[in-house]
């Protein structure tokens, strides 16, 4: 029976489906089972049964399916099953049962299917029961019922009766005797019933079934609770074959609130309008919505809109006061819209819509004057309680909806600085700049005293950096910038221009901070000192350093380190021990540099400047791992982003940075699983300026094979220039390049990124060595295949673009961009490049440069040992080819192996199937099997072993490696003999004792 069809792929529930399909495979076994699905009206029922439906069509089972329609208090009696009885009639299959049950005529014929008296009622079940059983004789068979909410009297009775006495109980066993009667043994039959739960209200007539049925032991229930967030995201992003912007999925995802249909709704209003995501509630999707808000009394419906311009959740007390109804009534009102399933009761006395966009629904639904009274009666209850920091931005939003501009300013206010206290940023900023957006309409007499624009703007800065909002910040300290003048307060002048330099150098905008930081420098003297001038001369350190200005930096540092002292501003001596470390050689990788870094940290901690200690934990980490030492690394970022958390700056730079890091930890030490749950629960609580910091989560998915990576990857460079960001996606667009075997097109990515990481200055970054050394590989290959087809002008213009760019590596490593030698993971990568370099120039058929590349690559297999097990095996693959090239066939044996070890453990199925190619190309698993004293065996043999191993007959063994059963029979009787097995099973079992083959993991596992 055919299924409802789906244009997207099924996403997400796959624990809920295997249940449903281990109950089909026990009803096909015989076993006959019901399952109850519960879910609210959306979350993907229908969707649910539709895959199991196909999934029992494809092992043998009929499918036929019942709906219950909505027909109000006058339903149509048994209408799913007489529309099932109806479908199968159309199958020749049963026609034979059909004509031999006369509950069919009744059903279907004469129309006395509803009779009435009970004798009449009961032989129509027994009838029923007695058809589905010689139905399901002939041939397996699962009933779906959809929306059972809506069912008959009729079809619940009649429902009943086939759980609980009929058609499921044959086999049910209780104390070693037959529970019920009924049935016949074997019955191979399943029962699917889905309804809507937030239908159920308490005098739902369905109420008192389910709970009846659920008691029966042949009766489970399945509720589909909302899908994750990441599973809304990928059916979001499934819906379209364009890709759709992040923030628009991640809008989508918060309000559809883990709703496909919902989800699917408002990705087709946003569509309609990109870019951009639409804010309203689409309004085909409103009226459902609405549907069960309009079935409640006046007085209901009024709760109802009150509690909407209060918000998602309201406090019983807040409710009460502002609607100002008898206790009485209220009490009756909610507890209607409770039993509807529109509002949820709290255990903290509140109240929350049941959905997020019920409750945009009905406040859509107001008119606009209605809209503005309710407001203004929230904001003035809100205004009654006093100046408390929790009810600030509650007020704040109801005093400007009711354009009480003034009392809105105040409270936003209020409420910046609740946020502030709390170390909440972002929630800082959107209440600043609210302020800002009122100051000019609210008379100066009615504004705070002692506030100025500058000075707020300036606050506002802080909070978006502090938030991760880098660019926002630079605009916010424009703006401040655009309102002082240069004949204003000298200090504050500096103030705002030093800080605008220090956002600049955020977004690697280095040339202009470094003109700010000299600015703010000179129009403050050092003497006599002052906090802002060491402030100013700290920030101008940075830019001068980020803009090769080393001797300067270094006289201005010292200087503003004595200075630092004599105040005793400890935060600003911190800030400038941390750039001290580089100056003056002492490298955050060398103990001694990391010791003033820790002495760094301790003085900002001391201080309570977390944003400096931050920055002093950054270096800590990053020195460890520049430094090799990847368990000091972890150890770092782990307390840094423990006080970042509990500073509330998780977003902000430096923490995003070793968000991104520790992911990257993560990856290089092959804890896979681990990064990609980590990036799944990061993505959606980073900025838009630190989205880089999945990046190694892209990169597993890479490594694995998903085709989306590259796609995702060049979504981060959607947006202004941000210099992680560019570095991140370059890499793994050049590495898609690679994997793609696509030498162009990585050579382009790899010119491209580095284009856009040389900074004003000129200077080449450390990871230009890892760039070169992913193009060379493409490159390599380039000049492999040229070389295979006689393009001699290939090889010759490939070569050459090799040269170049293993001596850009090798310049890059030996000079480095702040002067410093490479570490080990740069060293590793220069490896990687002169072995690529080497591999290029090979000769394999003629025995030219073969030593020096198996030596080339040999050194690059011990330099990724400090810990990068990916890249490794990756190396360990090309000095097997080369050992194979050599002739040294144990060896290249040995690392194949090790390599496919490691793609199988990490799931890298594009390097696994490429060492499987090496290794079926040289015959290495001939080798390995010698090596092994293990017997020997020809590639094929050791496929046909494989198969042998699963069961497999000669003929289909002949199928699966195209060759005839024939020859399929020559093989086994072949590997009998080398075995030493007298038949096939005693084969099969030599083949596990001796490690030849795997054993399947099972089902269960």
């Amino acid at each position: 029976m055919p299924t409802t069809s789906f244009t997207t792929p099924f996403i997400g529930r796959e624990d809920e489906l295997a249940r449903l399909t281990r109950v089909l495979d026990r009803a096909r076994a015989g076993e006959a089972r019901a399952v109850l699905v519960a879910g609210d009206a959306g979350v993907g029922k229908t969707r649910l049964l539709a895959e199991a439906a196909g999934h029992a069509i494809e092992a043998g089972t009929t499918v036929v399916t019942g709906h219950c329609v909505d027909l109000g208090d006058v339903g149509l009696p048994y209408l799913p099953f007489t529309e099932i009885v109806g479908v199968l009639a159309d199958d020749e299959r049963f026609s034979a049962a059909l004509a031999s049950h006369p509950v069919v005529d009744r059903l279907l014929g004469d129309g006395s299917g509803d009779a009435r008296d009970a004798g009449g009622r009961l032989q129509l079940f027994e009838g029923m029961a007695s058809l589905l059983t010689d139905l399901a004789g002939t041939a397996p068979l699962l009933l779906v019922l959809e929306d059972l909410h809506w069912a008959d009297q009729s079809s619940r009775d009649l429902l009943r009766f086939l759980l609980s006495r009929g058609i499921l109980q044959s086999r049910v066993r209780s104390r070693g005797r037959d529970a019920v009667a009924g049935g016949s043994p074997g019955q191979r039959l399943a029962v699917f019933a889905s309804y809507r739960a937030d239908d159920l209200h308490r005098r739902h007539p369905l109420r008192p079934l389910l709970a009846e049925l659920v008691r029966l032991p042949v009766v489970e229930r399945l509720e589909l609770r909302p899908m994750p967030d990441g599973e809304v995201a990928r059916l979001v992003r499934a819906q379209q074959a364009a890709p759709v912007p992040d923030a628009t999925v991640r809008r989508i995802v918060e309000r559809a609130e883990g709703n496909a249909f919902y989800a699917e709704e408002l990705l087709a209003a946003t569509s309609e309008t990109m870019p951009g995501a639409a804010s309203a509630v689409p309004s085909g999707l409103a009226d459902v919505l609405l549907i069960r808000f309009e079935q409640l009394a006046a007085t209901a419906q009024q709760v109802l809109r009150t509690a909407a311009v209060a918000g998602r959740r309201v406090e019983h007390d807040l409710l009460r006061d502002t609607v100002q109804l008898p206790e009485e009534e209220l009490e009756s009102a909610l507890r209607e819209a409770v039993g509807r399933q529109l509002l949820v009761p709290g255990d903290d006395d509140t109240y929350s819509f049941r959905h997020a966009l019920i409750r945009e629904a009905v406040y859509a639904d107001l008119l606009p004057g209605e809209r503005v009274r309710l407001h203004r009666a929230f904001a003035g209850v809100l205004a009654g309680r006093g100046h408390r920091a929790e009810s600030a931005a509650e007020r704040a939003h109801h005093s400007r909806e009711s354009h009480d501009l003034a009392d809105a300013l105040a409270a936003s206010l209020e409420a910046a600085d609740h946020a502030g206290r709390v170390r909440a940023p972002a929630e800082e900023l959107r209440h600043l700049e609210a302020v800002l957006d009122l100051w000019s309409a609210v008379p100066a007499a009615a504004r705070p005293d002692g506030l100025d624009t500058v000075t707020l703007t300036l606050r506002a800065s802080a909070a978006a950096a502090h938030a991760g909002e880098t660019h926002r910040a630079v605009s916010l300290t424009r703006s401040a910038l655009a309102r002082v003048g240069n004949d204003e307060d000298s200090e504050l002048a500096a103030r705002v221009r030093y800080t605008l330099a220090g956002n600049l150098m955020r977004i690697d905008n280095l040339a202009a901070a470094f003109t700010y930081s000299n600015e703010a420098l000179a129009m403050i003297p050092a003497e006599p000192p002052s906090r802002t001038w060491v402030w100013a001369a700290a920030t101008h350190v940075m830019a001068a350093t980020y803009m090769g200005e080393g001797e300067a930096a270094h006289r201005v540092a010292l200087k503003a380190l004595r200075i630092a002292e004599e105040l005793d501003v400890s935060d600003a001596q911190a800030d400038l021990l941390i750039s001290l470390v580089g100056l003056e050689g002492q490298s955050r990788r060398t103990p001694e540099g990391r010791a003033r870094l820790r002495e760094a940290r301790e003085l900002a901690r001391r201080a309570g400047n977390a944003s400096v200690e931050m920055r002093a934990l950054f270096n800590l980490s990053i020195g460890s791992h520049e430094s090799g030492d990847l368990d000091e690394c972890l150890t770092w970022l782990t307390e840094g982003l423990e006080r970042a958390g509990r500073a509330g700056l998780l977003s902000s730079p430096y923490p995003v940075e070793m968000r991104y890091l520790r992911s990257l930890m993560l990856y290089t030490l092959g804890q896979w699983d681990e990064c990609v749950r980590s990036a799944e629960t990061e993505a959606d609580r980073l900025p838009t300026a630190g989205r880089y910091a999945i990046g190694p989560a892209l990169s597993v998915a890479l490594a694995r094979g998903d085709e989306r990576a590259a796609e995702r990857a060049q979504a981060l460079l959607d947006g202004p220039f941000d210099w992680m960001a560019t570095l991140v996606a370059g890499l793994l667009l050049t590495d898609a390049a690679v994997l793609r075997r696509d030498a162009e097109g990585a050579l382009e990515q790899f010119r491209t990124t580095l284009a856009a990481l040389i900074d004003e200055a000129g200077t080449t970054p450390h990871v230009a060595v890892r760039l070169a050394a992913l193009a060379l590989v493409a490159i390599g290959d380039a000049v492999v295949e040229s070389r295979l087809t006689g393009d001699e002008e290939g090889v010759d213009r490939w070569t050459e673009t090799g040269k170049e760019l293993v001596e850009l590596a090798r310049v890059t490593a030996a000079k480095g961009e702040d002067g410093t030698p490479q570490g080990p993971e740069g060293l590793a990568w220069l490896a990687r490049a002169e072995a690529e370099w080497a591999r290029a120039g090979a000769r394999p058929d003629c025995g030219v440069g073969v030593e020096p590349s198996v030596g080339a690559w040999e050194k690059a297999v011990a330099a990724f040992g400090y810990g990068d097990v990916y890249e490794q095996a990756r190396c360990q693959l090309r000095l097997a080819e080369a050992l194979l090239g050599a002739d040294r066939r144990e060896e290249a044996a040995a690392h194949a192996r090790a390599a496919h070890d490691t793609a199988v453990r990490l799931g890298a199925v594009p390097l696994r199937d490429e060492v499987e190619r090496l290794i079926r190309r040289g015959r290495l698993a001939e080798t390995a099997a010698t090596s092994e004293r293990a017997p020997l065996l020809t590639a094929r043999e050791n496929d046909v072993l494989l198969l042998l191993s699963r069961g497999r007959t000669n003929r289909q063994i002949g199928e699966e490696l195209f060759i005839s059963g024939k020859t399929a029979s020559v093989h086994v009787s072949n590997i009998l003999a080398k075995l030493g097995a007298a038949s096939r099973t005693e084969a099969v079992a030599i083949a596990y004792r001796e490690g030849l083959v795997e054993p399947e993991p099972s089902a269960s596992g």
